[in-house]
């Protein structure tokens, strides 16, 4: 659970540090430190200038405090507004909500940038570094990636895009292309795993080319969607192996928190183990 842990903390994180910064604000004004209604002094002795920063960050300790709640509950996809058809996301999302969207973006660009792994030494030779590409080729014909993806300049014959928090970059790109927003670490539930694995193979069949599976930094809702994709597509038999043998080897910074594990798991008994008894008594 240590991703989903992380992630958690990431929102709470935000919402701690803004309601510091709101607090520091306020009590550096004497006159609403000392007030039962110290925001409302605060507006009345000050200037707009000086107003504006504290509202902004009093509003971002709430707002990240409320995403925080609606991460663990998995619920409040739909807040931000992304357009499930285009993938785009309206400007008054961006306005409504920017202590959200300026941190998500600035963390994922820099991670982006920067984010590296460890490949083992061979022969004796030391560990290096390099850098996380924007997305991977898995197997041929199934690519795993982060928001970055359209770097790549590829024709896609399916893009499937798990981020509610950016907007789509190769949606121009793409003959065919499926949105299923979940906030970062949250995974795609057994019914969607379903749907999007149905989507990718018959896109691919209909279309040829190439599949693209991405969230933000393409890791971890995009490797469970993956792992569907691959065992639906005859591939591999399970979500384990798939994993293991059909997506490590090609992109290694891949990894599946527990309720990933747990939603594949219920994946695999409903919608393949199900299938194939069924399939067994009709011969």
């Amino acid at each position: 659970m240590g991703t989903v842990h992380g992630v958690y903390l990431k929102y709470v994180g935000l919402s701690a540090l803004s309601y510091a910064g709101y607090s520091y604000l306020l009590g550096g004004d004497e006159a609403a430190a000392t007030s039962d209604q110290p925001l409302q002094t605060f507006m009345r002795n000050n200037q707009l200038w000086r107003v504006l920063p504290v509202l902004f960050l009093g509003y971002s300790t709430l707002l990240n405090g409320l995403i925080a709640v609606l991460f663990k509950l998995e619920a409040g996809m739909a807040l931000l507004g992304k357009d499930p058809k285009r993938g785009t996301i309206p400007l008054w999302s961006y306005i409504l909500y920017a202590p959200f969207h300026l941190p998500t973006y600035l963390y994922t660009h820099i991670h982006t940038l920067h984010g590296t792994y460890t490949v083992p030494g061979k022969d004796g030779e030391k560990p290096r570094k390099e850098h996380v590409p924007v997305a991977s080729k898995v197997q041929p014909g199934w690519y795993v990636g982060g928001c970055y993806a359209h770097q790549l300049n590829k024709e896609w014959a399916s893009v499937i895009d798990l981020t509610v928090e950016f907007p789509e970059s190769c949606i121009n790109t793409t003959k065919t292309y499926m949105s299923k927003p979940t906030w970062d670490g949250v995974p795609a539930t057994p019914e969607q795993l379903e749907e999007a694995a149905i989507f990718a193979v018959t896109a691919q069949q209909k279309h040829g080319g190439d599949v693209l599976v991405h969230c933000a930094h393409g890791r971890g809702r995009s490797t469970t969607v993956m792992c569907a994709c691959l065992v639906k597509a005859g591939l591999f038999k399970t979500w384990e192996e798939a994993f293991e043998k059909g997506i490590k080897p090609g992109r290694p910074v891949c990894k599946l928190n527990t309720r990933m594990q747990q939603n594949l798991t219920a994946w695999q008994a409903k919608y393949v183990d199900k299938q194939r008894v069924e399939d067994k008594k009709e011969q």
